[in-house]
């Protein structure tokens, strides 16, 4: 039952994505990469907004939990899991620990973007 609550989520979120993906262009022009730019920073208040949520009211089953968080806004946007992660460590009080993950992050997935094209590039 949990897979499938995660999986209609994230078919909904991947769904709302594309929606994005098609408006954006259209709207702002595609010289910038501004859907990406918008899925991840409208994801990530939602995330704020329902993490808030459920741990300060709480009332929410388990199920809603994940459909909301894993399904509809890990199909949305992975970038929100990225930035509560962060939130977290930082609100903990491990700054250190935050900014190091922050670029590692960035850096790292940056640079494995750049290794799978070389890969792909060198193989053709």
């Amino acid at each position: 039952m949990t897979y499938l609550i995660v999986f209609l989520g994230s078919g909904l979120g991947g769904m709302l994505r594309h929606g994005v993906n098609l408006a954006a262009p259209r709207l702002l022009g595609s010289g910038f990469p501004a859907s990406t730019l918008i899925v991840n920073i409208v994801g990530s208040f939602v995330m704020g907004l329902l993490i808030g949520y459920f741990a300060l009211i709480g009332e929410a089953s388990q199920h809603w939990r994940l459909f909301l968080t894993t399904g509809i806004l890990g199909g949305f946007t992975t970038f929100s899991a990225f930035s509560i992660d962060t939130a977290m460590l930082y609100e903990r009080g491990q700054l250190g620990l935050s900014a190091a993950y922050v670029l590692a992050s960035v850096g790292l997935s940056i640079g494995a973007v750049f290794a799978g094209l070389f890969v792909v590039r060198t193989m053709s």
